[in-house]
């Protein structure tokens, strides 16, 4: 895991994520996917491009059940963009940078 980048459990997520003071964008992933694996670099660069601003995690769907269950995670890779608490944006499939970046603008201060 990257450095900019925390990995998540069921255990951690509430604290982690939903009580963050600043936006988090959460990568639902599992190691055999091959689409994860391409989206972790784009995941892995906006970490560090966005740090101070943004939080951002990765949720092991096949270690952390729970947490995907409780967000409907059906589909991986999923970004969930979480501010205050709720789910703001949600992008599934792998995603192009710019993508991900016009998503996060929406929800991060300059």
């Amino acid at each position: 895991m990257a450095g900019n980048v925390l990995e998540v459990s069921d255990s951690s997520f509430d604290t982690e994520v939903l009580q963050s003071q600043v936006p988090v964008l959460v990568d639902f992933w599992a190691e055999w996917c091959g689409p994860c694996k391409m989206l972790a670099p784009i995941v892995e660069a906006l970490a560090r491009e966005y740090e101070g601003k943004v939080k951002v995690a990765k949720v092991n769907v096949d270690e952390n059940i729970a947490t995907a269950s409780r967000f409907r995670i059906q589909g991986i890779p999923t970004l969930l963009l979480f501010k205050d608490g709720q789910v703001r944006e949600q992008l599934v499939g792998t995603q192009p940078k710019s993508v991900v970046e016009k998503a996060l603008a929406k929800h991060v201060g300059a």
